[in-house]
């Protein structure tokens, strides 16, 4: 196996974690969830920092993230799959 891209930790996640640095636009990634080692390859559609999070899915405005395989937050705008999820289109639901 190639070292991955981007790590999910439960099969409900609906954002992975990019563990790379200098991450592209347009690379194809390789996912590993890692409660079960399985893995998939997405495309990223932007340029995307170590330690921020990637849409696995389509997430609408309001949707719930979930992360960990906990709710983290909602969204606040809508992004594709393999869009950049951070504080930009996602807020904690503290406040």
């Amino acid at each position: 196996m190639s070292k991955p891209h981007l790590l999910a930790h439960d099969a409900k996640d609906n954002v992975g974690v990019v563990v790379v640095e200098g991450l592209t636009a347009g690379t194809e990634m390789l996912c590993v969830v890692t409660h079960d080692n399985t893995d998939f390859t997405l495309t990223t559609n932007h340029d995307i920092p170590i330690g921020h999070k990637v849409a696995l899915t389509d997430l609408a405005e309001g949707e719930t993230i979930i992360k960990y395989g906990e709710d983290i937050g909602k969204m606040v705008a809508a992004a594709a799959k393999g869009d950049h999820v951070h504080t930009h289109n996602m807020k904690t639901k503290r406040w």
